[in-house]
C-alpha cells in the first residue's frame, strides 16, 4: 500500500512538473495576439455552454405545450405559433452553440500550432547543443520518435487544458445549480454522486492504461530504431546476407508493440463500458424520481423530458472529462521523454562572459593535456605540442593512441580534464563555441553528406556563397569535372549519407565545402585513409592546395600523406613517443620508422599484385587474340 502511494506521489509530481513546463506554450509570452485568441476562444466556449443549457428549457416548454393544449381547439392558432416558435428556438440554440464552438476552434488553431512549432524548435536546438558523447550513445530512430510524439502531444494538452477543463467545470456547476433550484437537493446529490463516481473510475482506469501506453511507446521506439539502423546499414546487411536476422530483430520489437497496443485497445473498451454503466445508473435513478414526481402531481411531462435532456447534455462534458484526462495523461507520457531531453544539461557550455575567438595568426598550442572518455581508461596523458601559424603538423600513431581525440578537443566537442588547448593564446574554454568552430575547417575520414544536391553540400561550408564561389571551390578540390559529367550537374542529388557518390568523390565534395568555408585553421582527420592509393594521391594534391598558408593539423594513418609536414608527432599509449621531420624520424629508427617500413612493404605488395593482375589480364588478352587469328577461316 505504501509503495502504491509512493508511486502515485511520484507520478503526480511528474505530471505537475510537465504541466509547469508546458505553461509557456499554453500562454505564449510576448505574443499578445495569441493570448487574445485564447481569451476570445474561451469566451466563445463559455457562451456556447450558456446557450446549450437553454436547449432543455425550450424542449420542456414545447413538451408541456403539446401535452396541455391538444384539446384546446379555440386556442389552436396561438398554440401552433407558440409551439413552432419554441421548436425553432430549440434548434436555433443548437445552431448558435455549434457556431460558437467552431469560432473557438478557428481562433485557437494558430495557438496550438504555434506551441507545436516552438517546442519542436526548442527540442531541435537543444539536441544540437548536447555533447558528441550523448549522440554517440543514443539511437537516432528513438530520438526522432520521441520528438514526433512529443510535438503531437503538446497540441493535445494545450488545447484540452485551456479550452475544455475550465468550461466543463463551469457547466457542471451551472447544471448542478439548475437541478438544485428547480427540483431539490436530492437531484443534486444523485448528480454529484454520479459525476464523482464517473471521474474516480475514469482516473483509475486511465492511470492503469498509461502504463500500458508507456510500454507500447518503448516498443515502438525500439522497433523504429532497429528499422532505421538496419536501413542505414543496408549495404552491410546485404554483404552478410542477414536480411532474415534483421527481420527477426525488427519483428521481436513489433511483437512487444503488438501486445501493448492490443492491451491499449482492450482497456479503452473496458473504460468506455464502465463509464456507460455509471452514467446509466445515475440517469435511471433521476428519471425514476421524476416519474414518481409526475404521478404525485409535483412535476409535468415537460419536467421529465427536461431532466432527460439535461442529463444527456451532461453526458457530453462527462465524456469530455474522461477523454481529456485520458488524452492528457497519454500526451504527458508521450512528451515525458521530450522534456527529459530538454532537462538534460549540455556537457559543453560557453563559459559565463565568453568572448569571440580573435584569430590573428591561427597558432595552436596543447599544453600538458590529460583527457579520458572514461575515467578508468585515460586516452591522453600529458600531451604538449605547438602548431605555429601557417605550419603543418602531423599526428600519427597506432590505433587507439589518441589521434582523433586531439581534433575533438580542438573543436571542443569535449573539455580536457587537465592542461589546456589554446588558439593564439586564447583557451578554447573561454571563447564561444560558435566563433571557435567558425575558425576551423574539418575534412574527416568518414565524410557524411546531406541527402541534397551537390551544390547544397558544398555551399554548406558558407551558406551565403554564390554559385560562382561554389564552382570555384569545386575546381580547387578537383571535383568540377566529375560534377559537369553528371546529367544534372550541381543539382544532382547525392543520396542518403552521400551513398550515390564514391569514396573519392565524397572526399572531394568535403574538401570543396571546407575550401568554401575558408577557415584560418584546417584539420585533416585521416582524410584519405579509407581510399585506394591512386585516389589518395589525387586527393592529396587537392589537400596540399587547401593547406597552403593555413595552420594545418593532420591526423594521419597513412604516413605517405605526412612526409612534407613541418613536424610529425608520434603518439603511443596517449603520450608523445617521438617527434621531428620525416627524415629525422626515419634516422631514429624507432616507432615511426617501423610503421613506415610496414606501410611501405604493404604498398609494395599491393603494387606488385596490381602489376601481376595487369600482366595476367594482358597475357589472357594476348592468348585470346592469338586464338582468334589462328582460327580465322
Amino acid at each position: 500500500m505504501a509503495s502504491d502511494k509512493k508511486t502515485v506521489s511520484v507520478e503526480s509530481g511528474k505530471t505537475l512538473k510537465t504541466i509547469y513546463n508546458l505553461w509557456p506554450y499554453m500562454w505564449p509570452s510576448g505574443r499578445m495576439d495569441l493570448k487574445m485568441r485564447v481569451v476570445w476562444a474561451t469566451l466563445f466556449l463559455l457562451l456556447s455552454k450558456i446557450v446549450l443549457l437553454s436547449v432543455p428549457y425550450f424542449f420542456k416548454w414545447s413538451t408541456d405545450a403539446l401535452a396541455g393544449n391538444l384539446d384546446a381547439a379555440g386556442d389552436l392558432l396561438p398554440f401552433v405559433l407558440g409551439v413552432l416558435a419554441l421548436v425553432a428556438a430549440y434548434n436555433l440554440a443548437r445552431v448558435i452553440q455549434a457556431g460558437f464552438n467552431q469560432l473557438r476552434d478557428a481562433l485557437f488553431a494558430s495557438v496550438g500550432q504555434y506551441a507545436v512549432r516552438q517546442l519542436a524548435l526548442k527540442t531541435f536546438l537543444h539536441l544540437h547543443r548536447l555533447s558528441l558523447r550523448f549522440h554517440l550513445e543514443r539511437r537516432t530512430g528513438g530520438l526522432s520518435r520521441a520528438i514526433d510524439r512529443g510535438t503531437k502531444g503538446i497540441e493535445t494538452i494545450v488545447r484540452f487544458v485551456i479550452l475544455n477543463s475550465m468550461p466543463t467545470v463551469i457547466e457542471f456547476s451551472m447544471t448542478a445549480a439548475i437541478l438544485a433550484w428547480s427540483y431539490g437537493w436530492s437531484y443534486l446529490a444523485v448528480t454529484a454522486l454520479m459525476i464523482a463516481s464517473y471521474i474516480w473510475f475514469t482516473i483509475r482506469a486511465s492511470d492503469w492504461r498509461i502504463d500500458v501506453r508507456r510500454s507500447m511507446n518503448a516498443s515502438d521506439a525500439e522497433a523504429n530504431s532497429k528499422a532505421i539502423d538496419s536501413l542505414l546499414n543496408f549495404e552491410t546487411v546485404k554483404y552478410f546476407g542477414n536480411e532474415e536476422m534483421e527481420a527477426r530483430r525488427f519483428d521481436q520489437s513489433m511483437e512487444g508493440y503488438e501486445k501493448a497496443a492490443t492491451k491499449v485497445s482492450t482497456s479503452q473498451g473496458l473504460l468506455n463500458f464502465g463509464q456507460v454503466v455509471i452514467f446509466a445508473a445515475g440517469m435511471m435513478t433521476m428519471m425514476t424520481m421524476s416519474a414518481l414526481a409526475i404521478r404525485a402531481g409535483t412535476q409535468t411531462v415537460g419536467d421529465f423530458v427536461f431532466i432527460n435532456v439535461l442529463l444527456m447534455q451532461l453526458s457530453l462534458p462527462l465524456g469530455v472529462i474522461g477523454f481529456v484526462y485520458s488524452e492528457v495523461r497519454q500526451a504527458l507520457a508521450n512528451i515525458e521523454q521530450m522534456f527529459d531531453l530538454l532537462d538534460m544539461d549540455a556537457e559543453i557550455e560557453d563559459a559565463p562572459g565568453a568572448k569571440e575567438l580573435m584569430v590573428a595568426s591561427g597558432a595552436i598550442s596543447f599544453k600538458d593535456v590529460h583527457f579520458a572518455y572514461d575515467k578508468a581508461r585515460p586516452i591522453l596523458k600529458g600531451v604538449s605540442f605547438d602548431v605555429p601559424a601557417g605550419h603543418t603538423i602531423a599526428v600519427v600513431g597506432p590505433s587507439g593512441a589518441g589521434k582523433s581525440t586531439i581534433s575533438r578537443l580542438l573543436y571542443r566537442f569535449y573539455d580536457v580534464q587537465a592542461g589546456s588547448v589554446s588558439i593564439d593564446g586564447q583557451d578554447v574554454r573561454t571563447v564561444t563555441q560558435k566563433s571557435l568552430r567558425a575558425a576551423i575547417g574539418m575534412v574527416p575520414q568518414d565524410t557524411v553528406l546531406f541527402n541534397e544536391t551537390i551544390a547544397y553540400n558544398i555551399r554548406y561550408g558558407r551558406p551565403s556563397a554564390t554559385q560562382e564561389d561554389v564552382e570555384r571551390a569545386a575546381e580547387i578540390a578537383q571535383v568540377d569535372h566529375f560534377i559537369h559529367s553528371l546529367p544534372e550537374g550541381y543539382k544532382s542529388m547525392v543520396g542518403e549519407r552521400g551513398l550515390k557518390l564514391s569514396g573519392g568523390e565524397k572526399q572531394r565534395v568535403a574538401i570543396a565545402r571546407t575550401i568554401l568555408k575558408s577557415p584560418p585553421i584546417l584539420i585533416l582527420d585521416e582524410a584519405t585513409s579509407a581510399l585506394d592509393t591512386h585516389t589518395e594521391q589525387e586527393i592529396q594534391a587537392a589537400l596540399d592546395e587547401v593547406s597552403k598558408n593555413r595552420t594545418t593539423l593532420i591526423i594521419a594513418h597513412r604516413l605517405s600523406t605526412v612526409i612534407n609536414a613541418d613536424e610529425i608527432i608520434v603518439l603511443k599509449d596517449g603520450r608523445i613517443a617521438e617527434r621531428g621531420r620525416h627524415a629525422e624520424l626515419l634516422d631514429q629508427n624507432g616507432l615511426y620508422a617501423r610503421m613506415w617500413n610496414r606501410q611501405r612493404e604493404a604498398t609494395e605488395v599491393e603494387e606488385h599484385l596490381t602489376k601481376v593482375r595487369a600482366e595476367d589480364d594482358l597475357g589472357a588478352l594476348a592468348d585470346r587474340t592469338k586464338n582468334t587469328i589462328e582460327n580465322r577461316p
